[in-house]
């Protein structure tokens, strides 16, 4: 089974003791690509920094929302700069987060919408938070998908770790999102989310871990790395009836027509 984890981050400090382990293990579980989100200028420079030591790695650059309290212009720049090296896909995650409390709500809006145009003055995909802020996020991406350039019109980004409700999903994918599922997936009560994943066009759909966070079963409750993303996999493969190596392929393919992922010297 080949696939790629469309968001891992691999840069915090949980795979600090044992990273080329993980990327090893990755590697013998037939995971291709990496891709590993930035949530702060810091974190993006990180995540650039592992993807030029690690094939098979490549970044987002970006401000999560709640890293967006003292957002400003001056970082949108920043960004700008990191988004220029070539290991840099995305601009993400970005989005918003009404769970935490760590960013008020117009602050992480005016970030969400700056980086959104970021995002369509670079020619390069978002990857969304939203954490109940689903309606709220629709909103601003139904603003910004008719100023994209034609390179982004089919790929305008994937929704992370999918979680809200059907009503969010058919929205976003109207608009040409992706969606991307997480470890919740494979979780015994996890029945609304099964549910939107079975009712996902196939070439919408994309397979993530978030770790360290989200672990599938059957490692729930530990770390989550790259090489458990088969889980998700299966998981949803087993939903929709089809074989697991057929459904990964999929996914590959999704992934890659999201991100195009340039070749690595």
């Amino acid at each position: 089974m080949n696939l790629i984890d469309t968001h891992c981050h691999l840069d915090f400090e949980a795979y600090d003791e044992d990273r080329d382990a993980v990327v090893s293990r990755a590697r013998e579980h037939g995971i291709a690509r990496v891709v590993n989100p930035g949530t702060d200028i810091r974190t993006s420079q990180a995540a650039i920094g592992l993807a030029e030591q690690y094939d098979g790695v490549y970044a987002g650059a970006a401000l999560h929302p709640n890293s967006t309290a003292s957002w400003s212009p001056e970082a949108i720049a920043a960004l700008e700069h990191l988004a220029a090296h070539p290991s840099v896909v995305a601009i993400g995650e970005i989005g918003l987060d009404y769970y935490w409390d760590k960013s008020p709500k117009a602050v992480q809006q005016a970030a969400f919408e700056a980086q959104l145009a970021l995002a369509a003055k670079l020619e390069l995909p978002i990857i969304i938070h939203n954490r109940d802020a689903g309606d709220d996020v629709i909103a601003i991406l139904r603003n910004w998908v008719p100023t994209l350039p034609a390179s982004l019109q089919d790929r305008p980004g994937v929704m992370h770790s999918f979680s809200a409700p059907q009503h969010i999903a058919d929205a976003a994918l109207e608009m040409g999102f992706y969606l991307g599922f997480t470890g919740p997936v494979t979780f015994k009560k996890a029945d609304s989310l099964r549910s939107v994943a079975a009712r996902t066009p196939l070439d919408r759909i994309v397979v993530e871990t978030d770790g360290p966070f989200l672990t599938p079963q059957p490692y729930r409750g530990k770390r989550n790395e790259p090489g458990y993303v088969r889980f998700v996999a299966e998981r949803i493969a087993t939903l929709r009836q089809i074989e697991p190596d057929a459904f990964a392929a999929q996914t590959t393919t999704n992934a890659e027509r999201l991100f195009q992922f340039p070749e690595r010297q």
